[in-house]
């Protein structure tokens, strides 16, 4: 399927793009240069999206290759398949590439590993993509579209692509009148189908940030009140609520073991490099990347990326070295 924007090479991403459309006829280019440096384009392929705040079980993933592992098939591969079972039976078996993890976190994901963790992993992994198509279709039905007249309603956080050239996005239908549903976001994650995981400053899109990023650094010691306001808390108290219920990836008898996060670096063979903010606690550090487990509940993390540690530092934040 063509994308509009995509990465052919890691960290470089590129888009494709048309001469604009009308009524769905390409312009004149005399129609479509503005100035001597504004165009007006229409994408060539299809944008793809990931949800902010979310993290849903991977349907399939990349395993890592290895000589040691001849069975492990290439690309991507369903969570299903045996050779994942084998894979996060033992992640840390000779053989495969090198992940350096330090003790606690690699101690902590060990409890939760075995020959169940593949087949736990798919099983959570089924609803929650059957939940997001189920509840685009009831939008589409209860508005009275079709799949050719629906549309979604897209608003952006801080950044507007993830390293994979997507869209990152709250996403809704697109309906004009008040009130609006929640966006798919937060419906998923009050149906507990998908781990929070909120990445600083993609927290709440309903508000504007002005001026440059650094002013968005929240003081030391805020990180309660931080939690608390807007769509970031009503998301973690419907965290806390789902997850009280037993429902979904909370399940009581049999919650989902690894995250989705964790299964992608334990695959890519890259330590986490995300620092964490407790948001539970009115602490005045940012917590290592690999010190994550630490804050029990997924809905206390605030992530924040490497790049942007500097300016919790400059902020007043203790920040430990990588």
């Amino acid at each position: 399927m063509a994308k509009a924007i995509e990465q052919p090479v890691p960290g470089i991403t590129v888009g494709h793009g048309l001469l604009a459309r009308r009524n769905g006829q390409a312009e004149p280019v005399d129609k479509i240069v503005h100035d001597g440096d504004t165009i007006n384009i229409a994408a060539d392929g299809n944008f793809g999206v990931r949800m902010l705040g979310v993290d849903a079980p991977e349907v399939s993933f990349e395993l890592p290759q290895s000589p040691d592992f001849p069975d492990f098939p290439g690309g991507f591969v369903k969570i299903e398949h045996p050779a994942w079972t084998t894979f996060l039976a033992d992640p840390f078996a000779k053989g495969l590439p090198e992940l350096s993890l330090r003790t606690a976190l690699r101690g902590n994901l060990t409890a939760r590993l075995g020959p169940r963790a593949a087949t736990n992993h798919a099983a959570h992994a089924a609803p929650a993509t059957k939940a997001l198509k189920e509840m685009i279709a009831a939008d589409i039905a209860e508005q009275g579209l079709t799949d050719a007249t629906f549309k979604f309603r897209l608003a952006f956080g801080y950044e507007i692509l993830d390293r994979y050239g997507r869209l990152l996005c709250y996403v809704n239908r697109d309906q004009r009148d008040r009130p609006r549903p929640d966006p798919y976001n937060e419906r998923l994650l009050a149906a507990g189908h998908v781990i929070p995981y909120f990445i600083w400053p993609n927290v709440d899109p309903f508000v504007r940030q002005e001026g440059r990023v650094a002013d968005a650094v929240p003081s030391p010691g805020t990180a309660r009140a931080i939690g608390e306001a807007g769509a970031l808390g009503r998301a973690r108290e419907a965290v806390r609520q789902a997850r009280g219920s037993g429902l979904g990836l909370w399940d009581h008898a049999d919650p989902l073991a690894i995250l989705p996060f964790e299964l992608r670096f334990l695959a890519q063979r890259r330590a986490p490099d995300r620092y964490v903010l407790d948001l539970s606690d009115d602490a005045r550090e940012l917590l290592h990347p690999q010190s994550y487990f630490r804050v029990p509940n997924p809905e206390d993390r605030l992530f924040v990326n490497a790049e942007h540690a500097p300016l919790f530092h400059e902020k007043g934040w203790s920040v430990p070295p990588l």
